[in-house]
């Protein structure tokens, strides 16, 4: 579903403080592959995120999602193939409309839009059934303006809207960084039933080592743009926390991951 190749990005090249952020990245996955991908700050986790959504050009290299070269394409182009739900909740939605307009949105994302695309009742409806599995109430706030979620709130809409259109690849970039601790819970079980009820293939960055284990088929660790360490098969299902900080460079890194 999706091939990575040889994908290198340099920041500020040729100044003083030049930034390799990709590496001659290479990753592939496969349809309905579930990776976590770990690495400590600046290790190309954002950097990779951005370049598979078109926020970012590579220098070098290439980006296929099920068979088709993107690597050129921008971002709006991508749109009815990639889905990103971002650690800011504020990002994924649009705070002066309503619930349902939000959705309405996210549904026609990447298609050819027209007057019969209207909120009608089949469509509410159907929201409203989406919504219920939250356990947020957000099915009966239809018509109520984002802005006036809760953070937990419009983060969980975020993500019922990603996985709306049955995307061909879901991005989660930290998307439960920013959440309280049971609002992360209902974001992460809803993922979770969606990722396996509509069998998404899916990237997920955290810094959650207990997420890490507890979720995906694959960890995948990044380090200086490429990757370091991948886990899989049987011995991603025997994994531990402390295994995966162990893995960590740095002191710093380690201690702060473990606290």
């Amino acid at each position: 579903m999706l091939q990575i190749r040889a994908a290198r990005k340099v920041f500020y090249k040729g100044q003083p403080d030049e930034k390799v952020a990709l590496n001659g990245l290479d990753l592939t996955l496969a349809n309905g592959d579930f990776a976590v991908v770990i690495g400590s700050n600046g290790a190309g986790k954002s950097s990779m995120l951005n370049a598979i959504s078109g926020a970012l050009r590579l220098d070098s290299g290439s980006i296929v999602i099920n068979g088709d070269d993107i690597t050129a394409r921008p971002v709006h182009k991508r749109a009815a193939h990639i889905a990103r739900v971002f650690q800011d909740p504020m990002l994924g939605t649009a705070a002066s409309m309503t619930v349902a307009e939000n959705m309405l949105l996210a549904e026609l994302r990447g298609r050819r839009r027209s007057l019969r695309h209207g909120l009608n009742a089949k469509r509410l409806a159907d929201y409203r059934e989406r919504l219920s599995i939250l356990g947020l109430g957000l099915e009966d706030r239809l018509d109520t303006r984002v802005e006036l979620l809760s953070g937990g709130q419009r983060q969980s809409l975020s993500l019922i809207m990603a996985v709306g259109g049955s995307p061909d690849l879901l991005l989660l970039d930290e998307h439960t960084a920013a959440l309280d601790p049971r609002t992360a819970d209902i974001v992460m079980n809803a993922t979770v039933r969606a990722v396996e009820a509509l069998k998404l293939t899916t990237l997920m960055v955290t810094h959650n080592m207990q997420h890490a284990v507890d979720f995906g088929n694959r960890v995948i660790m990044l380090d200086a743009g490429r990757i370091r360490l991948e886990i899989g098969g049987e011995d991603k299902a025997n994994v531990t926390v402390a295994d995966l900080i162990g893995h960590f460079a740095t002191k710093t890194d380690r201690m702060m991951l473990a606290s």
